[in-house]
C-alpha cells in the first residue's frame, strides 16, 4: 500500500491528466494507480496525501476521520481580535456554515519558500498572516471564511495534515516522500485492503 506525502506547488492541478493551463501530478510523480486523498486547488499550495488503497483514501479525506488539516493564510488587511473571533465561531458562508476552527495570528515563517509568480503587494495595504486548523474541508472554504470577514485571502499554504506537517516532514515545493500508513494514526481496520 503506497502512501505519499507531496508539497503541491503554486499553480498545479490536483489531477494526472494533462490540463491545457496547468502543470499536474503526473510532471511531479510517476507511482503508478496513485490518487491524492483529498485535493487544493491550483492556486493553493502545501501538503497533500496520495495513495493507491480506496479505503485508505477514503478514510483520510473523509470528516469523520477528524483528520484536521491546517492552513498558513495570507491576508490583506490585519486581522484584530474581534476578527479572529469571527473566523473561529462558525461562519454562514449562504450554502453551508463552517464548524468552530482554531484561527490564529502569525509571523510570516523564516522557512517559507517565495512563490512564483510572487503575490501581489499594494503599498497602501498591509498584509498579516493566520493559521488555519480546520476539521472539514468544502470547496474554497478558507478564502471564503477570509473573503467573509474582509480579509481576503492573497497565499493560502497547507502545512499540515493530521500529525504531519511541513515541521515534521520539510518538504519544498515538488518534493515528495513516502510514509508509513501508521504515522496518520488512524485505525488499521480502516484501512485494510
Amino acid at each position: 500500500m503506497a502512501l505519499i506525502l507531496f508539497n503541491k506547488p503554486f499553480n498545479v492541478i490536483c489531477q494526472f491528466s494533462p490540463h491545457p493551463q496547468h502543470a499536474s501530478l503526473a510532471d511531479y510523480l510517476t507511482t503508478p494507480e496513485i490518487y491524492p486523498a483529498g485535493r487544493l486547488d491550483a492556486d493553493s499550495e502545501g501538503l497533500l496525501l496520495l495513495t493507491d488503497n480506496g479505503k485508505l483514501q477514503h478514510a483520510i479525506s473523509h470528516p469523520d476521520s477528524k483528520q484536521t488539516k491546517t492552513y498558513l493564510v495570507q491576508v490583506e488587511g490585519i486581522a484584530d481580535a474581534e476578527t479572529l473571533t469571527r473566523l473561529r465561531a462558525p461562519l454562514n458562508l449562504g450554502d453551508f456554515v463552517t464548524r468552530q476552527c482554531d484561527v490564529k495570528h502569525v509571523q510570516e515563517p523564516d522557512w517559507l519558500w517565495p512563490r512564483t509568480p510572487p503575490v501581489r503587494r499594494r503599498a497602501n495595504r498591509p498584509t498579516s498572516w493566520l493559521t488555519i486548523t480546520l476539521s472539514e474541508g468544502k470547496n474554497r472554504q478558507v478564502r471564503r471564511m477570509t473573503a467573509s470577514v474582509g480579509l481576503p485571502t492573497l497565499r493560502l499554504v497547507r502545512i499540515a495534515i493530521g500529525p504531519l506537517s511541513l515541521e515534521t516532514h520539510p518538504l519544498w515545493p515538488g518534493e515528495f516522500r513516502d510514509i508509513a500508513v501508521a504515522e496518520m494514526g488512524l485505525p488499521t481496520m480502516a484501512v485494510s485492503r
